[in-house]
């Protein structure tokens, strides 16, 4: 059976396990011990080895924006690359992805996407990290089995199985 699974990688990572039937198989908000790159391995290992090889994760993409953006990136990158050792399916999905398939609008402020979470799908939790995960568990459960309910949930989904081809900035010669 495929579990859906949702992780948003970060110092406290958000991880999110689904059935079939979208009901909850487990919630966890995980943090590394010690310190770095203890910590980090520590985070990377205990997230990976709560999936199942038959899994379908969607793990949230890079934020340029961030503050911490060298410590995030090394957290999700070494969750890839686990995954990707461990032959765990995942895709991509970027936080304005998330947001919109929560709530219509890519730039959707956390607190205000915790009410379209719980109003969505009844879902809550005072981890945002956690809240993220379920929305990326739900984006992966959408994928696999159709369960995209709104225009903008179905735009999200074709956009992720779809990118947009990139635009050249000209011939190099």
């Amino acid at each position: 059976m495929t579990r859906f699974v949702g992780i948003d990688p970060s110092t406290k990572t958000g991880v999110v396990i689904l059935n079939q039937d979208g009901e909850i198989i487990d919630t966890m908000e995980i943090v590394g011990k010690g310190k770095d790159p203890e910590r980090m391995i520590d985070l990377v290992g205990d997230t990976v080895e709560n999936l199942e090889s038959n899994d379908l994760v969607a793990i949230e993409g890079f934020g340029f924006a961030s503050q911490s953006g060298f410590l995030l990136g090394g957290i999700g990158w070494g969750m890839r690359m686990q995954m990707h050792l461990d032959g765990v399916k995942y895709i991509e999905v970027a936080p304005a992805a998330l947001k919109k398939f929560a709530s219509g609008k890519g730039n959707t402020k956390k607190d205000e996407l915790a009410v379209h979470i719980f109003k969505h799908w009844g879902f809550e939790s005072k981890s945002d990290n956690v809240r993220d995960a379920y929305v990326l568990a739900q984006i992966a459960r959408a994928i696999r089995m159709g369960t995209a309910s709104t225009k903008y949930q179905q735009e999200v989904v074709k956009a992720i199985l779809e990118p947009p081809k990139a635009k050249g900035k000209g011939k190099v010669s």
